[in-house]
């Protein structure tokens, strides 16, 4: 994983804080990737910065053009299934925060 080339702002951050309860792990890391490829291809998707420490606490924020996208991202059909086995097995806390990127800069 590398920090994401975004444009630009403004733009949209939907930013994920977990903590993993690594039952199914194998199962998670499947499913994980199966949506990184997912929103890879949804229309507004910027990019994806992801980390998760040995404890299993975990900061994915993914990158959105509006919040149209983030509105179809979330509706999607698979995204919805694993988001509910997510909530019932993979995590034991979780917070999801929808942000505006005003200002970004820095070296990439």
């Amino acid at each position: 994983m590398s920090i994401a080339n975004t444009p630009k702002p403004p733009y949209y951050a939907v930013i994920f804080t977990s903590l993993h309860t690594h039952k199914e792990k194998e199962e998670y890391d499947k499913a994980s990737a199966r949506m990184v490829e997912l929103a890879q291809n949804m229309p507004g998707y910027l990019g994806v910065e992801s980390v998760r420490d040995p404890n299993g606490f975990g900061i994915t924020s993914v990158y959105w053009k509006d919040k149209e996208s983030i509105k179809a991202w979330r509706n999607h059909t698979e995204h919805k299934k694993v988001k509910k086995r997510g909530r019932v097995i993979w995590y034991e806390k979780y917070i999801v925060r929808i942000a505006k990127v005003e200002k970004d800069y820095g070296k990439i």
